[in-house]
């Protein structure tokens, strides 16, 4: 089964709990306004990789506790993401997932890829992105209306202490001298971190 990927980051300490995995999926239908990743919106940007490179990749590359899946829309690939969290949920890795769909129309789809991915999936951040209720006061998402749901005992330590995990944001340069950069941050952080990069 082949997954059609924007990015691939190996090793990541700003999209979910501890260091994890990250794939941001290509291709997404909800476009919010004010999106990031806008780039990431068209099913036919990214690259295809099957499902079993991911695997041997992220499980060659540096320990990690878990993987986390964004969009994109992950539900969109569901099933090609289900078949990788069950793989690396026999390895002992956690899973985590972004939705821009509520749990309750997921559940109400009773879709089987749907379901597959849920079940795999601990903790799982729903709701779209809202320009209007942005907030990044909680760690990993971007605005108030989104959710987090405790899908398995993993992560329900968390549950009490989100007010206290600060969102953060990793810079990577890369061998071609782009700047890449991942995880939450205001404006005026950005702008902070480049007027630091060009004094």
């Amino acid at each position: 089964m082949k997954l059609r990927i924007h990015q691939f980051i190996p090793f990541t300490r700003v999209e979910g709990p501890g260091a994890r995995v990250c794939i941001q999926v290509q291709g997404c239908p909800i476009h919010c306004p004010g999106c990031a990743v806008p780039f990431t919106w068209s099913t036919k940007g990214g690259y295809e990789i099957t499902v079993s490179e991911l695997a041997e990749r992220i499980m060659a590359g540096p320990k990690v506790e878990g993987i986390t899946f964004l969009g994109g829309e992950p539900f969109e690939q569901a099933a090609g993401l289900a078949e990788l969290g069950g793989i690396l949920k026999e390895a002992g890795l956690s899973v985590m997932t972004f939705s821009g769909y509520l749990l309750e129309d997921i559940l109400a789809a009773n879709r089987q890829d749907w379901n597959e991915l849920l079940r795999v999936t601990d903790l799982l951040v729903d709701g779209p992105f809202r320009k209007d209720l942005r907030d990044l006061s909680r760690p990993w998402v971007g605005s108030s209306n989104q959710r987090y749901h405790f899908l398995t005992e993993r992560y329900v330590d968390l549950k009490d202490r989100l007010g206290n995990i600060p969102n953060r944001l990793e810079v990577t340069l890369k061998p071609d001298g782009r700047v890449f950069t991942n995880g939450m941050a205001t404006i005026e952080d950005l702008e902070g971190l480049l007027n630091e990069l060009i004094k």
